[in-house]
């Protein structure tokens, strides 16, 4: 198991590695780390923002509003850098604290009047004082984020008030962070305190334990309060407000029929890694996760809190599985979800995390090397992240020599994590829009289209398009760096210049029918000169025009989430001369992703068996007459004839693993001699 000291090591790598590569102050990187992986847990909402502020006595640098939970968050941190872990003193929590609520006090006072309007600061003044003047929040929320351990004499921060509105206080340490790392990769836990009557259902099962409760609309709406998305955090349902007709229905019941509830609703699907019971009552649940029900448990808390409605009659159903071997849980809650939804549709993206999308990628990250260059004569991986800690958890139980060779096979600097790449990805389809909402909803749209290209087999993992992938990494990470380095730049909207900027370059080259030579970018390990050069004159471009938005959008970060602002910002006219010997025409273009699908084989016997059964009668019956047209039957063995034909005529409804072999090469033979089947692209 992986040590706090190592876990810290390695988190400061990160940051080091992630403020090179991208051109960033530590400080923003270590931001974006925990930011990142607090949203993961539930702690933050996919909209938190970073937003700078320092003054005398003031200082922030982000903040997140939950509109569900009605709390408005305000982020500070202390951030050491130091090789040991350093500890957080009293006096310091006590600044950082007594900073962010001068900075609150002068918001509500309207702060946001004496600052530029397209500054992030601005957007965040103005909301926190719009937000208390519509009587919106019902909770401040200070957060101060550090890489030092909390010291032991902060035992509890007392509750302030601002402004009528109650202000709690969270410190989220290395201890936190840690607890984050061990719950993803281990066996970490929380645990419930409840009292709910049960009944266990007897199954044959050993991998689980049933379980059939009662809530009462008060019990689920005081966890919730307390846990929020935590609960949700592997739930494929996100709550869709009250404009769904599933959500209508919902709050109708509560609000006219209550008694009515517990017939209507189907209840909540919901699993553990244990539970305690007592004289009848489960007690206490651990890793409480509700994996269907989501919109049932988001409907009853947002009917109390934003409609004011009695909830007191409310009853819900509760189907608990407790996992008994907690190693398999994700797995297990994983099909839970999938098997469970069924009320309303449910996007592809929702199950993305199982989707053998991830498996390739990272089949293909372990097996590439990056050629050396500048006289090393180290080869590496880039390493792909399906879900944070992944690298260090690869660590945890090598040795001292072959965590070193890993290490630098695996450089910090060649990690790429799954939501950085949606990102990257979004940017160079023109979805820069889309980005700039937020790395959730980035994910989201990225997962849905890998989903659905996958589902078509329009999307084949090879060599190539994993290279691609990294070079496209390779491309925005650069254009960070360009742009911090930018002396027009103002330390302002780096990340919407960024994917605006590579959007644009995408769009443009496509115009004009040609494509980028990744191969370029994948060779070298780097922009070649000339596409920097490029981006220079690109980023200057977009950032002049997203941070002078039309009248009615002087909020920037809003306006770059608009579809109609990439509509804008494409048709800004650049010259691409400098990048001629560095793309090919479009029917070069075809005949690669024509080769992609060719040099996609199949090696195991039961992916091949899988292939054949998949693959529709027609198509066979098409390869049958490709090789009776072409006189190129009779050449076949008999063995291959014979299994061809009968399985033509439907006289092997399954074909063994051997027949399957033997078929599936018949096919490979006739794709390399240019056979194509009609409906298949």
């Amino acid at each position: 198991m992986i040590t706090r000291e190592e876990f810290h090591q390695d988190f400061l790598q990160s940051i080091l590695s992630d403020s090179e590569s991208r051109g960033l102050m530590k400080a923003q990187s270590f931001f974006e780390l925990v930011c990142e992986d607090l949203m993961q847990i539930g702690d933050l909402t996919n909209n938190y923002e970073m937003a700078e502020f320092v003054k005398t006595g003031c200082e922030v640098y982000g903040y997140d509003f939950d509109e569900g939970r009605r709390i408005f968050t305000l982020i500070n941190f202390q951030f050491f850098q130091e090789e040991k872990i350093e500890s957080l003193s009293s006096s310091q929590v006590v600044t950082k604290f007594k900073r962010l609520k001068k900075f609150t006090e002068l918001s509500v006072d309207g702060l946001h009047k004496q600052l530029e309007e397209t500054s992030d600061a601005y957007s965040l003044a103005f909301n926190l004082n719009r937000h208390t003047q519509n009587k919106l929040i019902d909770k401040f929320r200070f957060i101060l984020l550090t890489d030092g351990k909390m010291s032991s004499k902060i035992s509890t921060i007392p509750n302030d008030v601002i402004a009528g509105i109650i202000t709690e206080h969270k410190i989220i340490d290395i201890d936190y962070l840690y607890s984050i790392y061990l719950s993803q990769n281990s066996s970490g836990s929380y645990n419930i305190d409840a009292k709910i009557p049960y009944l266990e259902v007897n199954n044959a099962s050993n991998e689980y334990k049933s379980y059939l409760g009662i809530l009462d609309g008060k019990q689920l709406y005081d966890i919730y309060d307390v846990y929020g998305q935590k609960l949700l955090e592997q739930n494929v349902r996100t709550f869709l407000q009250f404009r769904g007709g599933v959500n209508k229905g919902l709050r109708n019941t509560i609000q006219y029929r209550p008694e009515m509830f517990f017939a209507y609703n189907n209840g909540i699907t919901a699993t553990a890694t244990n539970i305690e019971t007592k004289d009848g009552y489960i007690t206490k649940i651990t890793d409480f996760q509700i994996v269907n029900g989501g919109q049932t448990t988001s409907s009853i808390y947002a009917a109390k809190k934003n409609g004011k409605l009695d909830i007191s009659n409310v009853s819900v159903q509760m189907k608990l599985s407790v996992v008994t071997n907690p190693e398999k849980k994700n797995e297990f809650v994983a099909n839970v979800s999938q098997y469970a939804n069924t009320q309303n549709k449910v996007n592809k993206s929702d199950f993305f995390s199982n989707s053998p999308f991830h498996k390739e990628m990272k089949d293909y990250s372990k097996r590439i090397w990056v050629a050396s260059r500048g006289g090393s004569q180290k080869r590496t991986h880039w390493f792909y992240e399906r879900v944070r800690g992944e690298y260090l958890n690869e660590q945890a139980y090598l040795t001292k020599s072959k965590k070193n060779q890993f290490q630098i096979e695996n450089p910090k600097n060649q990690l790429i994590e799954k939501t950085f790449l949606a990102k990257s990805e979004n940017s160079w389809n023109q979805k820069p829009h889309i980005v700039a909402k937020g790395a959730q909803y980035s994910f989201e749209e990225f997962a849905n289209t890998v989903s659905e290209t996958l589902e078509k087999d329009e999307l084949m993992i090879t060599d190539s398009y994993f290279k691609d992938t990294v070079s496209r990494v390779i491309l925005f990470r650069a254009t960070e760096k360009v742009v911090s380095d930018a002396a027009w730049y103002e330390n302002a909207f780096r990340a919407q210049t960024v994917t605006y900027s590579i959007s644009l370059l995408s769009y443009a080259l496509q115009k004009r029918r040609v494509f980028l030579n990744f191969g370029k970018i994948w060779e070298e390990q780097q922009l070649p000169i000339e596409i920097e050069e490029i981006m220079k004159k690109i980023t200057k471009l977009v950032y002049g025009e997203i941070t002078n938005p039309p009248q009615g959008s002087a909020n920037v970060a809003q306006w770059c989430k608009k579809e109609q602002c990439w509509l804008s910002i494409r048709e800004t006219p650049i010259e691409l001369s400098l990048l001629k010997n560095l793309v090919v025409t479009t029917e070069e273009v075809k005949y690669e992703q024509k080769s992609k699908i060719k040099e996609k084989k199949l090696e195991t016997g039961i992916e091949i068996q899988m292939f054949v059964v998949n693959t529709t009668l027609d198509i066979w019956v098409q390869l049958f007459g490709y090789f009776v047209d072409t006189n190129s039957f009779s050449k076949l063995t008999i063995t291959q004839r014979d299994i061809l034909k009968k399985y033509t005529e439907g006289k092997l409804p399954l074909p063994s693993e051997k027949q399957s072999k033997v078929l599936y090469s018949l096919y490979q033979r006739a794709v390399k001699e240019g056979w194509e089947a009609i409906g298949v692209h």
